[in-house]
């Protein structure tokens, strides 16, 4: 992705699929929708794990992503990159629920239990201090990235490991760019605090 201070790279970044594959799906081909699942399974798991930072509801909440995809598969532009829609069907799901009041009587302390989530923050978080103390970076960026609230944690998630803009971040949250732009700067300002103390 090449922007922002959590990475340098952002998995959610990948080229759109072939244009026969997206006619497949929206004719509801089966052999095309199990295709289009495959091809975009980990960038919309790995983005409901890090947004829910529980690996159970993160399953079922992509399986959920891909049953929504294929009711509104008529609805897939084939002149434009799925990405951003499929993005935004999961954090929509998400966004569900986070108001549900199952997903409120949960323990809200549960963290990422997937290193891959939590590594390129480790590393770009810090100084590079040796591989002896990698893994307990890593542990306690996990653990302070679960702790933000939902509205600072998603837009960091979405900006570094997605690679979207702050405007497009903007229209998927319902607020202006400028407030998408301050929600971000307040996310990294609140990681930062978390992590002072521990990783300083």
């Amino acid at each position: 992705m090449g922007h922002g201070p959590m990475g340098s790279s952002a998995p959610g970044h990948q080229p759109p699929p072939p244009r026969s594959m997206l006619e497949g799906v929206r004719n509801h081909d089966p052999a095309a929708m199990g295709e289009f699942y495959e091809y975009y399974f980990d960038r919309v798991f790995g983005l409901v794990l890090r947004l829910l930072g529980n690996r159970t509801a993160a399953e079922d909440v992509t399986q959920e992503v891909f049953f929504k995809v294929q009711r509104a598969a008529h609805q897939l532009d084939l002149a434009r990159d799925p990405g951003p829609w499929l993005t935004a069907i999961a954090y929509n799901a998400c966004r569900d629920l986070w108001r549900s009041s199952a997903h409120r009587m949960t323990d809200k302390s549960s963290s990422i239990d997937d290193e891959a989530v939590a590594a390129p923050l480790a590393s770009a978080a810090m100084d590079p201090e040796g591989e002896v103390l990698a893994h307990e970076r890593e542990r306690l960026v996990r653990q302070a990235l679960t702790e933000l609230p939902e509205q600072l944690r998603t837009p960091v998630l979405l900006y570094d490991y997605q690679g979207m803009s702050h405007q497009d971040i903007a229209t998927l949250l319902g607020i202006e760019h400028a407030a998408a732009r301050k929600r971000y700067s307040r996310a990294l300002a609140a990681l930062a605090k978390l992590l002072k103390d521990t990783l300083g």
